[in-house]
């Protein structure tokens, strides 16, 4: 009986440890998601400015007076139009009102139409009227082109016709009705549109700029840190497995529709920063879709990392050579042209990479005709054979990348990068200089000679007379 007391008493007290638990695992969550973004916090802000502006339109008297309930749309406005970015803020707040309108003249028109025809002919015409304008109007959502951009209004624009035209009201509450409608949902997407854009904006257009940079250079991680995950040898003849920490490319193999979403919302966005009106995003696109193809070789040399069966060392040893040259050169190449994008430059310092890469793949391609093809065992240097033939892929997408990156800098008008200043490149100081003297033969010389250097020479000597220009 006492041990039964306990047991209850235990698990009495285990739930609200649990509760607990759940609560503080819950908060550590939220923390954590506003960390890796901030600026959500700053969306949730402003969001509530958004909604407690338009409200005033409810609770204030005069102008709940001039729009009624229809108030209460500006609100519902307000919540559906607002977005993360500008762009998708934009591209929702215009879809909604262009829409509004021209389904509100539709509608209106309908309904005149309609009754003119007396009370027997009303319901025909009108349930014809939105059987012909619902099923054009969705038959255009399956174009691609206008699903991407104005799927949402076309949507709005069919439940605001069939709302207008199908109401049994009279012409001028008809009329009043969609003025109303109209006029609300101006008000609630310009007040989205307006925060949105001027309170701490978010630019999706910056964010594919970005994550198109930031692709690449995944990429380019990952190929300078090939040597050590496939040639570096453990104690039981495997490599060093380390592409744990070179799994970054992934992500890259599933970004296609994020990237078009992105692509597509930035077309709405205005001139901001250095990104013009009508920036070619497409360009983007283009970029992204050869970024993911050589991702997806370097998913197939991935897999050469972790497979069990591996090529003998002294297989390995004898391709080692040309293919870090390869994959170091393809990902400094890569690098680069991320810093390219990134920071909207025109360069060519990834052009000397990837003619080392190349240079490279010719080497490789003559040691394996001369020293794997007289291995013996065929089946020891199939593997080697695939690395090697995947790193050649890899330098012609290296190439299809920088062609890509460069077509981009030229229709987006990047900006020419400053030279850079190397060791081999800087004038050293020199202790003489050799001039030639004007109206003397090309073999003669005038030797500047620094006298200070001389009496450095010898601190107990008296130091010799030297004239500062001696001619030889």
């Amino acid at each position: 009986m006492v041990s039964s007391n306990h047991e209850n008493a235990a698990g009495s007290l285990a739930f609200p440890k649990r509760l607990w638990g759940k609560i503080v695992g819950f908060a550590l969550r939220l923390k954590n998601l506003g960390k890796d973004d901030p600026r959500r916090m700053i969306h949730c802000f402003k969001v509530g400015i958004a909604l407690t502006f338009v409200s005033l339109f409810y609770y204030f008297k005069p102008l709940y007076d001039g729009f009624g309930l229809d108030a209460m749309w500006a609100i519902l406005t307000v919540v559906v139009v607002f977005e993360f970015s500008v762009g998708a803020t934009l591209g929702k707040g215009l879809n909604r009102m262009l829409a509004t309108l021209t389904a509100g003249a539709l509608g209106i028109g309908a309904h005149r139409l309609a009754t003119l025809s007396g009370e027997t002919g009303e319901p025909i015409l009108i349930a014809l009227f939105v059987f012909i304008i619902a099923g054009i109007v969705t038959f255009l959502r399956f174009i691609p082109q206008i699903k991407a951009r104005y799927d949402y209004g076309m949507m709005v624009f069919i439940l605001t016709f069939c709302l207008i035209s199908v109401s049994g009201y009279r012409d001028e509450e008809v009329i009043r009705m969609g003025f109303e409608r109209l006029s609300t949902i101006v008000i609630g997407s310009c007040a989205a549109v307006f925060v949105c854009t001027f309170i701490c904006p978010v630019w999706i257009g910056v964010d594919l700029h970005n994550h198109i940079a930031t692709n690449i250079e995944k990429l380019g991680n990952f190929l300078e840190g090939f040597e050590d995950g496939y040639f570096k040898i453990s104690e039981d003849g495997q490599p060093i497995n380390k592409s744990s920490s070179l799994q970054g490319y992934k992500s890259v193999l599933t970004s296609s529709s994020k990237e078009e979403i992105m692509a597509n919302l930035a077309k709405w966005e205005p001139c901001h920063g250095k990104f013009r009106f009508r920036h070619p995003w497409n360009e983007y696109l283009k970029v992204g879709s050869v970024t993911r193809q050589c991702a997806f070789k370097i998913e197939s040399l991935n897999h050469y990392l972790t497979s069990e069966i591996q090529s003998p060392p002294e297989v390995r040893s004898i391709i080692q050579g040309e293919c870090t040259v390869i994959s170091s050169e393809c990902g400094k190449a890569l690098k680069e042209l991320a810093s390219e994008v990134r920071k909207m430059t025109k360069s060519s310092a990834a052009e000397p990479h990837i003619t080392n890469s190349k240079a490279a793949a010719e080497n490789l391609k003559a040691v394996i005709r001369s020293s794997l093809s007289k291995h013996c065992n065929f089946l020891e240097i199939i593997q080697a054979g695939a690395v090697a033939s995947l790193l050649f892929e890899v330098v012609k997408c290296t190439e299809e990348i920088a062609g890509a990156v460069h077509k981009l800098a030229s229709l987006a008008h990047f900006k020419n990068a400053k030279p850079r200043v190397t060791p081999e490149t800087q004038e050293l100081p020199s202790q003489g200089a050799v001039n030639p003297v004007s109206g003397i033969d090309g073999a003669h010389h005038v030797i500047t000679i620094d006298p200070s250097q001389s009496l450095r020479e010898s601190e107990n000597s008296s130091p010799p007379v030297l004239d500062p220009r001696m001619e030889v």
